[in-house]
């Protein structure tokens, strides 16, 4: 019976030092499952919403390169958010048919800017104040932050995402309007009790 049990350990042993190569993907899988689970949106939403995200990307990829590098998309709930600067009106309106073509869509909000002037200053600027943000949302013990998606572009906040309550949805408003290089800010946060089946 001893001897069996050190077989057994020694099968073990091995098998876990086999396994510990896999550990780290394991870990990040296990890690963002437990984050996606742990939002409003749920495991399931939170994935079709990445696999949307994912197809539109591979459309621009394939389509327009450039919508690539200007467009930023945020997908909640099967609703698409297109923020960002293009060159041409056609590109908008291109940026937001390829949307559309994408199985599982229910929206598509296009506040692109159609300008070919927007300076790197400008860009820094956004880029400073979204992560400034996103800090206060993560820093605020009321709001889950991992429901929310910032895009700020020419100063204007877009908040996205899917708000437990009315007051949670409040916050976040409150939060983006003192940002001190907000312009303008623009909310399409939905509350959890809204959301379709």
């Amino acid at each position: 019976m001893a001897r069996f049990s050190t077989l057994i350990t020694a099968l073990m042993l091995s098998l876990s030092l086999a396994l510990s190569a896999c550990a780290p993907a394991l870990v990040g899988v296990g890690t963002a499952a437990v984050a996606a689970s742990s939002t409003e949106k749920g495991f399931s939403t939170s994935v079709s919403d990445g696999v949307i995200r994912t197809k539109l990307s591979d459309k621009y990829l394939r389509n327009d390169v450039d919508l690539v590098q200007a467009v930023s998309i945020s997908v909640n709930e099967g609703a698409v958010l297109l923020t960002g600067n293009v060159e041409t009106q056609d590109k908008k309106i291109n940026a937001t048919r390829l949307a559309w073509e994408i199985k599982g869509v229910r929206e598509v909000v296009n506040e692109l800017n159609v300008s070919s002037n927007t300076s790197i200053k400008n860009k820094a600027k956004d880029f400073a104040a979204a992560a400034q943000l996103r800090l206060k949302i993560i820093g605020d013990g009321d709001v889950s932050s991992l429901n929310y998606s910032i895009d700020v572009v020419d100063g204007v906040v877009y908040l996205s995402g899917v708000a437990e309550t009315q007051e949670e949805r409040a916050r976040v408003v409150a939060l983006a309007q003192e940002l001190p290089f907000a312009k303008k800010v623009i909310d399409y946060i939905i509350l959890s009790s809204d959301r379709r089946d």
